[in-house]
């Protein structure tokens, strides 16, 4: 355990509905959604060489994101699919400190969904206020499902101030719309590896 507090400034919850891609209209909307913890950098301006007490101190805030993520886009008749994570540093801050969010983020989404084996895509970069930060995702149980490929940009308005840290994670209940490229999809799914 850490007695590293981590100040959360605020949380950005942000959903929607994707009803066609600019092709034929799908038959259910797909739902997709950010949440951002925009959070005081404990390491500002200084550089840490043991970044353990970080990543304890973030597992919590990990869990507690992808639990409201999954519940504000789940409901009766649909679930999670995709998922990825991400971070954005402030340039007070190196990008060591947004990579401290591979473990909790992971731990987090795994946790929330049922410890799907697939890996969890991510981004991170040192960025100034209000930057953008395009979040990959694939289909949480076989990384090489084609049709979930996906992005999912995020910008937190008035963050990561110098001395703070975004870190986001990202969900879907579906593929791309209209995806036709083909190659292995969800039905060929064995599930054993995290790949197929």
């Amino acid at each position: 355990m850490t007695d590293l507090a981590i100040n959360i400034r605020k949380v950005q919850l942000v959903t929607e509905r994707v009803h066609h891609a600019g092709g034929p209209a799908l038959d259910s909307p797909v739902a997709r959604g950010s949440i951002a913890a925009v959070v005081a950098n404990p390491y500002a301006g200084t550089h840490q060489p043991d970044l353990t007490p970080l990543l304890d101190a973030l597992g919590p805030l990990g869990q507690e994101l992808a639990a409201e993520l999954r519940d504000a886009l789940v409901a009766d008749d649909v679930s999670i699919e995709g998922y990825g994570k991400g971070a954005i540093v402030g340039v007070n801050g190196e990008l060591e400190i947004a990579a401290a969010w591979h473990v909790p983020g992971g731990a987090g989404l795994r946790a929330a969904l049922g410890g799907p084996k697939a890996m969890v895509p991510s981004s991170k970069k040192v960025g100034a206020l209000g930057c953008q930060l395009d979040v990959p995702m694939n289909y949480l149980h076989a990384s090489y499902v084609r049709s979930h490929y996906d992005v999912m940009p995020v910008v937190v308005a008035d963050g990561p101030r110098p001395d703070e840290v975004v870190y986001v994670l990202v969900m879907t209940t579906g593929p791309r719309p209209d995806h036709r490229i083909g190659g292995f999809t969800v039905d060929d799914v064995v599930g054993d590896d995290g790949l197929r």
